[in-house]
């Protein structure tokens, strides 16, 4: 049976191994420009990085590849090796790249060179951009953890960690009846310590140009006895250094260097069975019942053995009502403490009553005023 030799498969199958010298395809369909090596001469006066036919790039399984659906484009920079084959075979014009190929860098890129990254760094425009170290390995350093060779993230974490946080501190005092009111003492709290302790090759290490990163962290140490610990992680961090991480014993931390924002639809609810300290530098405010709606009470229950404290340090507090009642329950005593003056202004009448006996203690002067004073009427 005859068949078409110039098939795909059936024409012979050339392979190649070379550097990506271009990502930026006009028409964005994630090519890239590569320089291979035995097909293309590395003199770039003869053959610029320019005139380099493009090359696609064949995406996992795991990916769509059509419609923008899955991870595109594909994240290979200028510099990185590739392999792969040429679908027209000897015509050897239409590349596509399999993959890359990570290794152990010697020498730093020269951009006037070609299999190097043609972008010469911004401080030295003798060396490409990439790689960017050399002399060791081409796998993340979050990955490898080496000794001296901490990744830059890592040491700002390190250093940008905050410690000696304050909460509230509410101060010793007493009742206008002498008793004692039990007081909150202040006391401080650091934030977690980083809790990296990577092992190669168990920490899956993401990160991009800028220096966003994503690890999902699955380390774990054998001890002496046998012992099984693990270091299991997972962390997100943006560049600027708003992150999250969560540690081995499910504990999470939030770093937000900037605002915070959230705009929820919907309804939220939170349980925390431990303690809950909130410190602000700035103001706060809380709004309820924005719309107006009938029944959207703010109830605050405090269970049995518990006091409800507020202190204002410098300053004053203003309870002020524009329309309805201030009512007050006590349970039990209620004890009024004026350092000053103690000023009552009503507007309609007042009425007081007293079930037991009333005691009126005045070390000056008393001086009562009305239209009429009707003593046991």
């Amino acid at each position: 049976m005859a068949y078409d030799k110039n098939f795909l498969g059936r024409n012979g199958f050339i392979h190649f191994v070379g550097v990506c010298e271009d990502r930026h395809d006009p028409m964005k369909l994630g090519r890239l420009r590569v320089r291979c090596l035995g097909v293309h001469t590395e003199d770039k006066t003869e053959l610029p990085t320019a005139d380099l036919p493009w090359a696609f790039c064949s995406m996992a399984s795991s990916e769509c590849g059509i419609s923008g659906l899955g991870q595109s484009p594909s994240f290979v920079v200028e510099g990185s090796w590739v392999y792969g084959y040429f679908r027209d075979g000897e015509d050897m014009q239409e590349a596509v790249i399999m993959g890359v190929l990570p290794g152990h860098p010697i020498e730093y890129g020269n951009p006037s060179r070609g299999f190097y990254d043609p972008n010469p760094r911004e401080n030295d425009e003798e060396k490409s951009v990439y790689p960017r170290e050399i002399n060791e390995s081409d796998v993340n350093r979050l990955a490898r953890n080496d000794v001296g060779m901490e990744a830059a993230s890592l040491t700002a974490r390190k250093e940008s960690r905050r410690t000696v946080l304050a909460t509230a501190d509410f101060n010793s005092t007493s009742a206008a009846d002498g008793s004692s009111i039990s007081a909150s003492d202040g006391d401080l709290w650091d934030q977690p310590v980083i809790p990296y302790q990577a092992v190669y090759p168990y920490n899956h290490v993401f990160e991009s140009e800028s220096g966003h990163i994503r690890e999902y962290d699955d380390s774990f140490i054998i001890t002496e006895n046998g012992d099984r610990v693990n270091h299991y992680r997972i962390h997100e961090r943006h560049t600027s250094g708003t992150s999250y991480e969560i540690d081995n014993g499910g504990n999470r931390t939030d770093l937000i260097v900037g605002d915070h924002y959230t705009i929820l639809s919907g309804k939220r609810q939170a349980q925390i069975d431990g303690n809950s300290d909130i410190t602000i530098n700035g103001r706060h405010k809380l709004y309820i019942n924005k719309n107006g709606q009938s029944g959207n009470n703010y109830d605050i229950q405090v269970g049995p053995n518990a006091n409800v404290n507020i202190q204002v340090d410098t300053g004053n507090i203003n309870l002020v009502t524009n329309q309805g009642k201030i009512n007050v329950n006590s349970g039990g005593d209620y004890n009024v403490k004026v350092g000053g003056n103690y000023t009552l202004a009503v507007s309609g009448n007042k009425t007081e009553s007293v079930n037991g006996n009333k005691t009126s203690n005045t070390t000056g002067n008393v001086t009562h005023r009305g239209k009429r004073i009707d003593l046991n009427p």
